[in-house]
């Protein structure tokens, strides 16, 4: 036997490494070292909280508490306003190095005023707003303060946006597009109805876990959307706000998402934390101090969210007034629309993002005649926050939309769906593309959107029978409890109410300000001076992460017992035909979001007669143009390469002859609009275009070709109608114009 074999443990002698290993799995000492490293886990664990504590104390002192991770300037306080609100307006400062494009439309980040406070959208340098100015977009960012100004209304903060967008408009007159608007979580609703009402101010808009379609969904995935009726509607929501003495707390709408997963709000967070007390304080404390500030909303704001949206459900059906009368029409918005969602999401699923789609439009070609261009990308697993706050979303799906924005910007109506993938060794022509994936737009029909998952129209009975419950169960507690309450409610009794909310006890009651702390953090600095963790493979921390495991097993099993037992009550109580008689809901009623609309009918009218005498207008530009989307066309998708080789010639030619962005996205949607119409007139129209200098018709024929060929090689439908287009361009004719501009 060579020395090599035989181990000495505690005096004695093994030769075999198996029995060795063993010996020290059976050691006394592993209990000692376990419980060494559990003791002291502890104390970090504490000292953690302890650090969190002081944080959520310090940030509730302050006046206007973020977690921005970058240096800004205020430009617009909208408490300056004619309608004052609490939002402003911030210019993000670039960091050092960055290159700012003036041509490049500027980015607008707004956070979500949901019960957190503003910041989560630029909290790290991988963010939205990071991966924006790394793309060289002027950046900045709409926050608000943790109380709201008296009186402020919905209305009045849709007022402020528009405000605000003016201000950033101008001061970029330079750049060729209006501001790209990113809207987080419930900020998209909100940006959704400004620019419904104010479509001029808007470039492209991206909704980033964005609820607007709150009745949508699937049984058994879904339990928020049933909130509302669980809770016999929103006469809890009036009464939280009179018992704020006219302010709702935010800490409730906290209250209302750490309850959708138990698991990880009463075990697995905590369990993380202590597990790795060594490396995961930092993170935790970051995300914590976002987490654990709410801010608060007027109780009309809250009042108005609950009946006309959580349950009302009612911006997609066009039932939503300005105080002028001004309908809330989201057909009305003119500037692309991005949805990022994701399956991994339990507060905005993929249905309540999208089903916004099929509540408006029966059909695409509705949406193409609207004139609206709608893109959406589905992530498979990232959950609600991660969205907006994940360095890895950030990076791909964020940084992505950034870089090819003014690609979508220039896509013709219609409704696509981004995909994102991977560069490889056989991706053609890689350095036409930015960054480390292919961005790729492919066309989509609605029963794509209603693939997603949809409910009956058995279950839309369901959903308003319980929004009209709910109007009634206001109206009773408005009448005949409310003015009790408002009567024995003081401002005195609202604040304790809010500073003893769990919500806020429970970080309080970590920091310095409980005398039961004062020694946590002296017995923290000495444990770390002699920090003992214990052995990966002791036997009772492998006990340890089983029985973790377990609680978070039964935690799950909880949440769905709960969750099954909340949606047959809901579709139980609901779908009672007795209940939907007394609620004045006819037995052959079938409630449908989308509303008809004889003016966007007669628009629509108006658009084809228009098109129909532009197919013989124009120039090479537009048979260029016409031609690449005629042999692009049948592959119903298009990428980045194309874009990028495009837009390098555009700016390679002079500045008098250059088309400007505007001038470029028009063209692109009359030729796209054309095709649409009826392919084979639009085709045929061609010679009528190309002008008689067979140089200047060679140029032109040049830049489809570099264009076409850019992602590689074509179908052979692709290839047949590139050989008649050939054939076009190659034909004379006497042409109208002297020279033509590309």
């Amino acid at each position: 036997m060579t020395q090599c074999s035989v181990r000495w443990i505690k005096g004695k002698t093994f030769r075999n490494p198996e029995s060795a290993v063993m010996a020290e799995r059976t050691n006394p000492n592993f209990f000692q070292e376990y419980w060494t490293d559990a003791w002291q886990r502890s104390i970090l664990t504490l000292d953690v909280l302890r650090e969190r504590g002081n944080t959520f104390v310090a940030r509730a002192a302050e006046d206007a508490p973020h977690v921005l991770g970058f240096a800004f300037d205020v430009v617009l306080d909208g408490r300056t306003l004619p309608r004052p609100v609490n939002y402003v307006l911030v210019s993000v400062t670039p960091p050092e190095g960055t290159v700012i494009d003036p041509a490049k439309p500027p980015y607008v980040v707004v956070d979500p005023r949901a019960g957190h406070g503003p910041g989560i959208g630029g909290m790290k340098h991988e963010s939205e707003i990071g991966v924006a100015l790394a793309a060289g977009h002027a950046c900045y960012f709409v926050g608000f303060l943790p109380k709201p100004m008296p009186g402020q209304t919905i209305a009045d903060v849709c007022a402020a946006e528009a405000a605000f967008l003016e201000a950033v408009a101008a001061r970029h007159p330079e750049a060729e597009s209006k501001p790209v608007v990113v809207g987080n979580c419930q900020a998209g609703w909100q940006i959704m109805m400004t620019a419904a009402i104010r479509p001029d101010l808007f470039g492209p808009i991206l909704l980033a876990g964005s609820p607007l379609s709150y009745w949508a969904g699937v049984r058994g995935r879904n339990p928020m959307r049933y909130l509302g009726g669980t809770l016999g509607g929103t006469w809890l929501t009036a009464l939280a706000g009179d018992l704020g003495n006219g302010t709702f707390d935010g800490a409730n709408l906290v209250a209302n998402f750490e309850s959708l997963n138990p698991a990880n709000t009463y075990w697995e967070k905590p369990y993380n934390l202590y597990a790795k007390a060594d490396t995961e304080a930092a993170r935790f404390l970051d995300f914590e101090t976002w987490w654990g500030s709410p801010v608060t909303l007027n109780a009309g704001e809250m009042q108005w969210i609950a009946d006309n949206l959580f349950v009302g459900n009612k911006l997609t059906s066009g039932d939503i007034l300005t105080a002028d009368g001004t309908r809330v029409d989201l057909r009305n918005i003119r500037s692309p629309i991005i949805v990022l969602c994701s399956w991994g999401d339990n507060i905005t699923p993929p249905q309540q993002a999208l089903g916004w789609v099929t509540d408006l439009y029966d059909h695409e070609d509705e949406i193409v005649a609207n004139g609206q261009t709608i893109v959406y990308t589905l992530h498979q697993t990232i959950g609600h926050l991660g969205i907006f706050v994940s360095s890895k979303v950030a990076t791909k799906e964020h940084a992505e939309f950034a870089s090819c924005m003014e690609m979508i910007d220039l896509l013709p109506p219609g409704l696509y769906e981004a995909v994102i993938t991977e560069i490889d060794e056989n991706t053609v022509n890689p350095g036409l593309i930015s960054g480390k994936h292919l961005f790729r737009l492919e066309a989509r029909t609605l029963d794509d959107i209603r693939a997603l998952g949809a409910n009956s129209d058995e279950d839309q009975r369901r959903f308003a029978t319980a929004a009209r419950v709910s109007e009634i169960g206001t109206g009773l507690y408005r009448t005949f409890v409310q003015p009790a309450v408002r009567a024995m409610v003081s401002e005195q009794s609202a604040d304790l109410l809010r500073e003893t909310h769990p919500h806020r006890m429970r970080f309080a009651a970590f920091s310095d300000r409980n005398p039961f702390m004062v020694p946590v953090k002296p017995l923290a600095d000495s444990i770390r001076a002699d920090r003992r963790p214990v052995s990966p493979d002791n036997p009772l921390l492998t006990m340890e992460k089983v029985t973790a495991s377990w609680i978070s097993t039964c935690w799950e099993s909880y949440r769905l017992v709960r969750d099954a037992m909340t949606e047959a009550m809901f579709l139980g109580t609901y779908g009672s035909p007795a209940l939907q008689a007394l609620v004045g809901l006819a037995a052959e009623e079938t409630p449908a979001p989308r509303h008809p609309d004889r003016a966007q009918e007669a628009i629509a009218v108006a658009w084809r007669a228009e098109m129909d005498k532009k197919f013989e207008v124009g120039g090479l530009v537009e048979a260029v143009l016409r031609s690449i989307m005629y042999v692009r066309r049948p592959q119903r998708s298009a990428d980045e390469r194309g874009f990028s080789v495009l837009q390098a010639i555009r700016r390679m030619q002079p500045a008098n002859r250059r088309l400007s962005f505007g001038e470029l996205k028009t063209l692109f949607r009359e030729q796209y609009l054309l095709l649409y119409l009826d392919e084979e007139r639009a085709v045929r129209a061609l010679p009528l275009l190309l002008p008689d200098d067979p140089e200047l018709r060679s140029q032109g024929w040049q830049v489809v070709e570099e264009v076409l060929g850019a992602s590689g090689d074509l179908p052979p439908e692709g290839t047949d109608r590139i050989d008649r287009l050939r054939q076009l361009f190659a034909a004379t004719r006497h042409s109208r114009r002297p020279e033509e501009r590309i």
